[in-house]
């Protein structure tokens, strides 16, 4: 267990034609993690179901040993609270509806980025520019890893949002997973 070489070196690479299938990678991954690297991992998953995303998961992810984790999960609260307060102002209610107010959450130097994102005219364009953003969140935060387990959460975070776009558009979906599996390939070396 725990093999993080291993693991990251055979990570999948997709061709042009092949179809992403992100619970087969997802049994791969899980099947070769320790009980404690599957339960970070589980806490990530969370984090893709909107049902789960309310201030008590916040409160418990934030509060992980885990660095990746802490970070990465600030970072999605805090662009999730910034997009709350950017729709309350469109509709004219009070801007801290629906946000989550804890320490850090709300303002954070990023904030002008995501700003800049969710002030452009085409909303699929803007839904795609947060997912960037959460996607260079994920690589910048594991940079200077190797083979632990922050890049296993990194890789499987960029995967759900491969996976994401692949099913809403096939062909930006396969783009995105290749180039993860690019950008993996690339800094192992």
């Amino acid at each position: 267990m725990n093999n993080y070489e291993y693991i990251i070196a055979c990570l999948p690479v997709l061709g042009e034609k092949a179809a992403l299938d992100r619970d087969a990678i997802m049994e791969g991954i899980r099947s070769q993690c320790s009980p404690a690297d599957n339960a970070l991992i589980d806490i990530l998953a969370d984090s893709f179901d909107p049902g789960k995303l309310d201030s008590a998961f916040y409160a418990g992810a934030l509060s992980c040993r885990n660095s990746f984790l802490r970070q990465y999960l600030m970072w999605d609260l805090q662009v999730r609270n910034t997009k709350a307060r950017y729709l309350n102002r469109a509709l004219g209610r009070p801007e801290d509806t629906d946000t989550i107010d804890l320490p850090g959450a709300l303002d954070y130097d990023g904030e002008e980025s995501v700003q800049a994102v969710l002030s452009g005219p085409d909303i699929l364009e803007r839904e795609r520019g947060l997912d960037s953003l959460m996607w260079d969140k994920a690589e910048k935060l594991v940079e200077l890893h190797l083979f632990d387990i922050d890049v296993i959460l990194s890789f499987i975070a960029r995967l759900n949002i491969a996976d994401r776009w692949n099913k809403l558009d096939p062909q930006r979906g396969r783009a995105l997973f290749k180039r993860l599996v690019d950008e993996i390939r690339q800094t192992r070396q």
